[in-house]
């Protein structure tokens, strides 16, 4: 029972899910924190009136927190513009992509230097 727990846990590509949520959560916290420390200060001083946040709307009994929820909503963008500006600096597009071209006979991609489609063995002509 215990190799075929582990073996699903190989397979399945487990571990390296939980792996890249736990780093996944910590860059969150991290850019969470970048914002909150470096980003809303700058925000707090561009904005008039430092208790935006505590704004509210009173409708009859009803009290909606506007600051609390806008505040929200500009956490929100600031975080994921951080974490695309992040993302942008580790994730480099592949400059050189697999030249491929289309099998003349089945329609399907097969590499560019191929001189029999991998899909229908037809010959193709090198391109």
């Amino acid at each position: 029972m215990w190799n075929e727990f582990k073996a699903f846990l190989l397979k399945q590509n487990v571990v390296a899910l939980a792996i890249a949520v736990v780093i996944g959560a910590a860059l969150g916290k991290l850019v969470t924190a970048f914002v909150d420390d470096f980003i809303m200060p700058i925000v707090g001083v561009l904005i008039p009136g430092g208790a935006w946040r505590e704004a509210t709307w009173t409708v009859g009994s009803v009290e909606f927190l506007v600051g609390d929820f806008l505040s929200a909503v500009l956490n929100f963008v600031i975080i994921g513009f951080v974490a695309w500006r992040i993302a942008k600096v580790f994730i480099k597009p592949d400059p050189e992509a697999p030249a491929t071209k289309t099998c003349s006979f089945c329609r399907m991609s097969i590499d560019a230097a191929a001189t029999r489609c991998a899909h229908c063995t037809s010959e193709v002509a090198r391109a």
